[in-house]
């Protein structure tokens, strides 16, 4: 009998696969020649965290999360990363004992493991990690290799640059400029590559008097990243206007581009925008990932009274349901799962957009073009020609589209958009700013959800303490708790926070929030009457988060004084 067997019958044991399965499994496995436990998560039999639980109980190796772990950066630079990637381990550190600690998302792959032996004669302990996160990390720590590796390059480039005479720039010739340029390209490409592994969600690129500076926004926060003399910046420059499709002549005027890349097998598009100041032209890159905006509902951080309130929206047949929140908190990843909720063969769904962010099946999607006139109005006037049962409008942003989106809705259409607005009661006061009648928007609204992103406390480093005064009465105690709060170490890149996760408020109209409405009333007292039926503010969903140990004392301080 052999491992592969003997694992599944544990596996059977232990109730992850049935009896019916197992002969059928374990022959694919030596058909195909993988280890039964990447058989089990490849063929979404079994989970990849489920898997290593039920190994970690097998082999008695604890599982442990990647960020969790403290990796001992000089003795990780002993080992080639693509050997590491192909076997899937990572060496964390040599204990006080002399034994080394590594992570492996493999334990069956004993060829593999073999490979820790040829660079330690010493003892070897294995730990369990998923291989999906010993890849990011891996991915990490190639990006900041390759990263190092550019701009080392690059200043060398410039020392060489300096010490000849550039006098006779015309007689360079094309192979020559392509060589000097080749190390601007390598920083660029690495530059963006290593936004991903860090979830950075923007770069910046910033030019000052002597150096340029690189700065990750991750989890909401610029973080510096990297620096590197002014001198290579024309260089830099020039190739992210190649890549991003822009005007390489142009300096005095701001330009927009976009950049299409696969990384690590995953599609990604790269936003790109030029600022024109004293130093140089700025750039900022928005990163996104496109297999974000492919999440389910149970992914968006709904609770399960929320998720009650947002099957009653989407049951209706016709009206306006609108998210409301600032730029970058995941209103347009909410709208998409909304629609993927709602498609079917028998609906006929239009869109417009700007842009375009993510392309779904058996949805007509429009993107705005401003320099042809398209604009949000012009289109949606042309979509109400199109016998459609579902529009989604990208933002209402004036009073043309707004009043064609709430008119919709009132003619018998389901329409979603999005609208920038403080909370759920703000958008009456926002649409009649707009000139949209208080009436027409009482009568179209479905309902409104508000979303904000909250950063999350790293799991590797936060730690307990007693509440003050102030922070006993805003949780609505009389005695001091004890609550988690952040301390940063090299995970969180000493922030404190890893991560972000979303908390909505929900007003679902009923005909005493309709009837005050209409009445015009201020927003101070429609919010009370809001939540008098049944709101939950965002403040109050996201105290449950601190109270959970999610989320900081200090994100729902921002929060409450919103």
């Amino acid at each position: 009998m052999d491992i592969d067997y003997e694992i599944l019958q544990f596996f059977l044991y232990k109730k992850i696969i049935k009896k019916k399965e197992m002969d059928t499994i374990y022959a694919e496995c030596k058909k195909q020649n993988i280890p039964a436990d990447r058989y089990l998560v490849s063929h979404n039999i079994c989970s990849e965290v489920g898997v290593l639980d039920a190994l970690g109980e097998y082999y008695a190796m604890p599982y442990v999360e990647m960020d969790m772990l403290e990796v001992d950066k000089d003795l990780l630079k002993i080992f080639n990363l693509q050997l590491l990637r192909k076997n899937k381990f990572v060496p964390i550190h040599i204990d006080i004992n002399g034994v080394l600690i590594v992570a492996t998302g493999h334990p069956m792959d004993f060829a593999g493991l073999s490979v820790v032996s040829a660079f330690y004669t010493g003892e070897v302990s294995f730990i369990l990690v998923p291989p999906s996160q010993i890849d990011n990390f891996i991915d990490a720590e190639a990006a900041i290799r390759s990263t190092a590796v550019a701009l080392e390059d690059l200043n060398s480039t410039n020392d060489k640059a300096e010490d000849e005479n550039k006098s006779k720039v015309e007689n360079i010739t094309d192979e020559e400029h392509d060589a000097v340029n080749a190390p601007a390209v390598r920083l660029v490409n690495s530059i963006i590559k290593e936004a991903v592994p860090f979830r950075a969600s923007d770069i910046h690129i910033e030019p000052s008097e002597r150096t340029v500076r690189i700065r990750y926004r991750i989890d909401g926060q610029l973080t510096d990243r990297a620096k590197f003399p002014i001198e290579s910046y024309p260089a830099i420059s020039a190739r992210l206007k190649i890549l991003s499709g822009m005007n390489i002549a142009e300096r005095r005027l701001p330009q927009d581009g976009r950049i299409n890349m696969t990384i690590n097998g995953s599609e990604y598009d790269f936003r790109v925008s030029t600022l024109p100041t004293v130093h140089g032209e700025k750039f900022v890159i928005r990163v996104l990932d496109k297999s974000a905006f492919n999440l389910k509902r149970a992914e968006l951080g709904f609770t399960k009274e929320s998720n009650i309130l947002v099957d009653k929206m989407l049951a209706r047949p016709h009206g306006i349901i609108l998210m409301s929140g600032p730029t970058g908190c995941g209103k347009s990843t909410t709208l998409y799962t909304f629609l993927r909720e709602v498609n079917s063969p028998n609906v006929n769904i239009v869109t417009v957009e700007d842009p375009v962010e993510y392309t779904m099946l058996g949805i007509n999607q429009t993107q705005v073009n401003t320099k042809a006139n398209l604009t949000f109005a012009s289109v949606l006037r042309s979509i109400m020609r199109q016998d459609p049962d579902i529009i989604m409008i990208g933002e209402i942003r004036d009073e043309e589209t707004a009043q064609i989106a709430i008119r919709a809705a009132i003619t018998g259409h389901l329409v979603f958009s999005t609208i920038h607005t403080n909370d759920a009661p703000g958008v009456l006061t926002r649409l009649t700013d707009m000139g949209v009648s208080s009436y027409l928007v009482a009568d179209a609204l479905i309902g409104v959800i508000s979303q904000r992103l909250v950063k999350r406390l790293c799991p590797a480093c936060k730690k307990r303490g007693k509440t003050n005064a102030r922070e006993t009465a805003m949780l609505g105690f009389r005695e001091p708790i004890s609550i988690y709060r952040p301390k940063g170490c090299q995970f969180c890149n000493n922030t404190g926070y890893r991560g972000r996760i979303a908390v909505h408020e929900i007003m679902l109209l009923n005909e005493n929030i309709r009837n005050a409405m209409v009445e015009n009333i201020p927003v101070e007292q429609l919010r009370e009457v809001v939540k008098a039926n049944g709101m939950v503010p965002l403040w109050e969903n996201c105290r449950d988060y601190v109270l959970k140990g999610i989320t900081s004392i200090q994100e729902l301080m921002a929060l409450y004084m919103e």
